[in-house]
């Protein structure tokens, strides 16, 4: 599939997962609108995107708890397209511990904002743009803490709380907006190893049976999930774990 007519937003981008996504659909030929908590961690994704020849990459400030942020970022894309084929729902704090009382209430707080309400009020805020769209999916990285019975991971119980939050808005979004032609596909994956996906490791990381869950596999269910015909609607993706 031709990603060359593809209008794609991915929140979070700044660094991790987020960067990656951004550095590997511009490679592919998508023209990507990406977002930081600051806008100077943008920038520089979008100047590595530039470097590799890419000019169709655009960068913003976004903060996922701030719902004025959220609605000055969907505002600035409008000013660039009148479309946005796929947003990428990246972005969402994650918060170490075990121990519900080792973290401070802001970063409760921030935790369960940036990861669900951010969550909500970005998809809300770019849903119009979608609708303009003739192929608009909804792509939303959740976690195997977003699971029921999910319990193997470290997070802190607010992370757990934020994610199973975006679990329940992304199951009910995909039914309400099939009428619409809008696939909301979700992603639950476990702890993977995120390679830089601009170093030999992007491709030399081994990915057979035994190995934990690489960025690389991700970024191709993501890319195998957009590329199905519209009757298509691959809902979540789930994830052994090591």
């Amino acid at each position: 599939m031709s990603w060359d007519n593809h209008r794609v937003v991915i929140t979070a981008a700044g660094r991790d997962f987020g960067r990656t996504l951004a550095i590997r659909l511009a490679d592919l030929g998508a023209e990507v609108f990406l977002s930081a908590r600051e806008l100077a961690a943008a920038q520089r994704v979008r100047d590595e995107i530039r470097d590799r020849g890419h000019q169709r990459v655009h960068a913003f400030a976004c903060d996922l708890t701030d719902p004025a942020s959220i609605r000055d970022f969907a505002s600035s894309v409008a000013e660039h397209t009148d479309r946005v084929d796929v947003l990428i729902n990246n972005g969402s704090r994650y918060l170490a511990g075990p121990d519900l009382l080792s973290a401070p209430d802001t970063d409760v707080v921030d935790t369960i904002a940036s990861g669900a309400t951010g969550t909500v009020l970005t998809t809300k805020s770019f849903l119009p743009l979608l609708l303009n769209s003739e192929m608009p999916d909804v792509v939303t990285m959740v976690s195997a803490c977003g699971t029921p019975g999910h319990h193997r991971s470290g997070a802190h119980d607010a992370f757990y709380a934020a994610k199973s939050a975006q679990a329940g808005f992304t199951e009910i979004l995909s039914k309400r907006l099939r009428p619409q032609g809008v696939r909301v596909i979700s992603l639950y994956p476990p702890d993977f190893d995120n390679a830089d996906p601009l170093s030999e490791q992007w491709e030399t990381t081994s990915r057979e049976a035994k190995d934990a869950l690489t960025a690389h596999s991700l970024v191709e269910c993501v890319l195998f999930a957009v590329a199905q015909p519209r009757d298509c609607f691959i809902k979540a993706f789930h994830f052994e774990q090591v």
